[in-house]
């Protein structure tokens, strides 16, 4: 069964699940206290229909540039002056991208005796749970995720990837590894937009690692009031975010703003992380939050 009590891993605190408090208490009339945001930057709310556009970047036409054209400039700019970027045309099958959103989609509709045994454990950081900070005693964000360490494959969780239900955990198999193959691309093409040997950042990071986190944001009556994801950087070199559909509320700050992104269809948003700094310490690393803007489910 779920934990019924707050457990420690390390600095977070692992609270029962937004998701099933809401399935639990029926149509809530009000957020509880714990995930009360009261001091959000009033940007997050006034700069929610910006007419500021995030880069787009079309792989199909940087595979085919051998020196810097017009698509390695974008790519330039979207690097040094935002930090993010959508990508298109990226090779990726849609019907994978499909299987893995419905699959996603499933995995958090298990009953809890399945959800039991992909919990998160004290002391690890895999599995389902919702997360808050102890240090701070901050709200915590209205979010139900799983998490969970993909590649190399010898690194796994042992109680996880058995555990995942089928056909999820064969196409997560297939997707990891089509995700790996891509961020690769997009490394090497970065490395050319900068002017720097096209490699290098690739054979700077090394094999690294591969993680996915599925984030399932469930109805809430006072969307104003609470945060998706509180503002922050991510601790990755690349992330490369699929959503499951197209209602907007990734937000990124640029010059003080907040600007939301209006995602494309079967587009990944792309963004540059804290690694990345250490490596190539000119490129511009972006705030970003994710805030609600309805009543539906994200």
């Amino acid at each position: 069964m779920e934990p019924k009590t707050t457990e420690e891993l390390g600095s977070c605190l692992v609270f029962p699940c937004v998701k099933e408090l809401v399935a639990k208490n029926g149509e809530l009339n009000s957020v509880p206290e714990r995930y009360v945001s009261r001091n959000i930057d009033p940007f997050v709310l006034s700069n929610i229909d910006s007419l500021q556009h995030l880069p787009v970047i079309d792989l199909s036409k940087l595979l085919y540039e051998e020196v810097k054209g017009s698509e390695l400039e974008k790519l330039d700019i979207a690097c040094k002056e935002w930090g993010f970027f959508q990508l298109i045309n990226h090779g990726v099958s849609m019907t994978l991208v499909e299987d893995m959103k419905k699959g996603a989609e499933e995995l958090f509709n298990l009953s809890m005796e399945e959800k039991s045994k992909l919990w998160q454990k004290a002391g690890d950081m895999e599995g389902f749970g919702t997360m808050a900070d102890v240090s701070q005693d901050e709200p915590s964000n209205w979010v139900h995720l799983f998490y969970i360490f993909t590649l190399p494959s010898h690194l796994r969780n042992s109680h996880l990837f058995p555990n995942l239900p089928l056909p999820f955990r064969e196409n997560l198999e297939a997707y990891c590894i089509k995700i790996r193959e891509l961020g690769i691309k997009v490394l090497v093409h970065i490395g050319k937009a900068l002017g720097i040997e096209p490699n290098e950042i690739k054979d700077s990071l090394g094999e690294g690692g591969q993680s996915i986190r599925i984030n399932y944001y469930p109805p809430c009556p006072q969307p104003e009031s609470v945060l998706g994801l509180k503002a922050h950087t991510d601790a990755s070199a690349l992330t490369i975010l699929v959503q499951n559909n197209e209602v907007e509320g990734l937000q990124i700050q640029k010059h003080g703003m907040w600007i939301t992104i209006k995602p494309l269809p079967n587009a990944f948003i792309l963004s540059l992380g804290d690694v990345m700094e250490v490596t190539l310490f000119y490129l511009f690393f972006t705030m970003h939050s994710y805030y609600l803007r309805d009543l539906k489910p994200l």
